[in-house]
């Protein structure tokens, strides 16, 4: 069965600096109309740090739009004309003061397909050595060092509440911890 929607028509009715929103009207291959909101956003890295003992280094940092601090991986947006390793380096230069030695793309992954294109890539990386970047002006990270025995927990007791970084995890646990 083909379930392929088709686009019947488009309107781009919000341009931000970071997303755009998008409603579309659709038919579904019953042949009913239907209305799709469609967040559109660049792609993003997330990064799994982990140093020569097993230690994961996540960030802590205010999330608006929850209301609270989250436990998460270093990530970002990668900017115009950047490849996704450089994307990832940077980010973790700016966000942890680290450079990987080695950086291994473990997944890819869309945190919620229903309504939003934004793709993460996730890299694993080692190797690390000190190379500090400055941070972005409106971030405010504090970097915290987990040790590997304690992921499972970490994540069991619903401390990591972020999707990519639970993913990042949960990978971690099943294939290198």
């Amino acid at each position: 069965m083909d379930r392929t929607e088709k686009t019947v028509s488009s309107n781009r009715v919000y341009r931000g600096k970071i997303l755009n929103l998008r409603i579309d009207n659709v038919m579904t291959p019953s042949g009913k109309k239907a209305l799709r909101e469609v967040v559109e956003h660049d792609p993003a890295v997330g990064v799994l740090p982990v140093t020569s003992d097993g230690t994961v280094l996540l960030i802590r940092q205010f999330r608006y739009a929850l209301g609270q601090d989250i436990l998460e991986i270093p990530a970002g947006l990668v900017d115009g004309g950047e490849d996704f390793p450089s994307a990832a380096r940077r980010e973790l230069q700016e966000e942890i003061g680290y450079y990987p030695g080695t950086l291994e793309e473990i997944g890819r992954m869309y945190n919620s397909p229903g309504f939003c294109t934004e793709q993460i890539i996730l890299y694993l990386a080692s190797d690390l050595r000190p190379s500090k970047l400055d941070q972005d002006d409106d971030e405010f990270i504090e970097t915290v060092a987990v040790p590997a025995e304690e992921i499972a927990s970490l994540l069991a007791d619903g401390k990591i509440i972020d999707g990519k970084t639970f993913s990042a995890l949960s990978w971690y646990l099943a294939f290198r911890a």
